[in-house]
């Protein structure tokens, strides 16, 4: 199966990174350097030590670049399903002048203005093919919780994990989940092929029948779709009680971690809030789990042979238990590279057989809620400047809403969904290149200067 093969990739590159660490950092050192952790419980803007450097917003050759960069990154971004993180903060840091903190926070003001302009968009178009919502609240609902407890864990496992490791782990994740998008689009546009051809020649042999000829090429189906107005599929797509649940748990991660705020860290308190995330998180999927299982079980045994969601998969317990794996998995990758993620989940939600489109949607429609919360913690936090945090979400918010309806009105003209698999792989390629890269440089230059390349301490102030 292809979520198995996909999970076991993500395992097996881990793992083989974090032993490989533990090999290198195994010899002693006399002393450690002094690093003052300061946890955003949300995403990780980079551990190191850092003076707070934010440029005054004006109007020049920066702010202009930076607009163009954003929009781009964040109209692709949001297609593919992924943030675009990857892009934003090197162009922040390098580009425009801030100090990797703030340029990690302004990156999620952009993330968030982006992902929330998509899911409108989204939740203003019907389904291509069934008559359900966009958004796969079911898909949403069963990742979401378990993304944002990875997410948790990869914000402490940053804090320990060397600044090298956290530079492998980008390459060898995003080079491989950016690699299996595109041979997943490959196989899709081969689908695709496969199906326009087989339409062309019903068609050639409707119009030969009975010496009929159809004068219109574009005959339409037997059961036509009622057309219904924007207010009528925005009120379709919607799913309150779903939302409502999906609201619960960012507010009740929100509160948990800002309580984390006023309590010590590695204090009993400050383990009893982390450990009280596990139940706010599992109370939701296990819900959502039993619900797939249940559904595809009767359905099976009815006979009815259509899937419960999206998800071309069977709802086992052996495939509910990989994909919430895979979900903490990614909320952990996602957490740990300040990713938040979608770069993990939308390639995975291709692997369980979901449509471009609804993966896209999907991916993007969870992505606002972690994104949103950790915008949240961070202007309490008081890390990104309002002004600049503005100005970029405007540029981010008009991106995602126009990517979205270019790339859509593409797909449909030119038939070929697997063009935003293709969109979600260069995306991350693209990340992986430019924080690869800049990882490689800052590590060569720790090792000139004869850093710390080992393991940190979480607990030491």
């Amino acid at each position: 199966m292809g979520i198995k093969g996909f999970l076991i990739y993500l395992l097996t590159s881990f793992s083989a990174a974090i032993l490989t660490a533990f090999v290198l950092s195994n010899h002693k050192h006399n002393s450690l350097p002094h690093f003052t952790l300061q946890q955003s419980n949300g995403f990780p803007d980079t551990y190191i030590t850092s003076v707070r450097v934010w440029p005054k917003l004006e109007l020049n050759w920066k702010s202009v670049l930076a607009a163009i960069i954003g929009f781009l990154g964040s109209a692709f971004g949001t297609v593919g399903g992924v943030g675009a993180g990857g892009i934003f903060v090197p162009m922040l840091n390098l580009i425009v002048g801030f100090d990797p903190k703030s340029a990690a926070a302004l990156s999620k003001c952009m993330i968030m203005g982006a992902s929330a302009s998509s899911v409108w968009y989204n939740l203003r178009v019907p389904h291509p093919t069934r008559e359900v919502p966009m958004i796969d609240y079911d898909l949403a609902l069963l990742f979401q919780p378990m993304l944002m407890l990875g997410i948790t864990i990869g914000v402490a496992l940053s804090i320990i994990f060397p600044y090298w490791l956290i530079t492998v782990l980008v390459i060898v994740l995003f080079t491989g989940t950016s690699s299996r998008s595109f041979f997943k689009g490959i196989e899709m546009w081969k689908q695709e092929t496969i199906q326009f051809m087989m339409q062309m020649e019903d068609r050639a042999a409707l119009s030969n029948s009975n010496d009929q000829v159809i004068m219109d090429g574009d005959y339409k189906p037997l059961l036509p779709r009622e057309d219904k107005s924007s207010w009528e599929i925005l009120r379709f797509n919607i799913r309150w009680k779903r939302i409502l649940v999906l609201v619960l748990v960012w507010v009740a991660f929100l509160l948990l971690q800002a309580f984390e705020t006023y309590v010590a860290v590695c204090s009993p308190g400050y383990w009893v809030l982390n450990i009280l995330q596990i139940p706010a998180a599992l109370s939701v999927y296990l819900y959502e789990a039993i619900k797939l299982y249940r559904e595809c079980k009767n359905r099976k045994l009815c006979g009815n042979t259509e899937t419960v969601c999206e998800a071309s998969i069977d709802w086992s317990v052996l495939h509910l238990l990989l994909c919430a794996f895979c979900g903490i998995l990614g909320g952990t990758v996602g957490g740990l590279l300040g990713s938040g993620g979608g770069f993990i989940l939308g390639p995975l939600l291709l692997e369980i057989g979901v449509i471009p489109q609804v993966a896209s949607a999907t991916a993007t429609f969870v992505m606002m809620f972690s994104s949103s919360l950790s915008v949240v913690e961070f202007y309490f936090l008081n890390r990104f400047p309002i002004p600049y945090a503005l100005y970029l979400m405007s540029v981010s918010v008009m991106a995602g809403f126009w990517g979205q309806y270019l790339v859509r009105k593409m797909v449909v003209v030119l038939k070929r969904a697997s063009l935003i698999a293709f969109i979600l792989s260069a995306v991350i390629f693209s990340s992986a290149m430019i924080m690869g890269i800049i990882g490689v440089e800052k590590s060569i230059s720790m090792i000139k200067q004869q850093e710390y390349m080992g393991f940190l301490s979480f607990c030491d102030e």
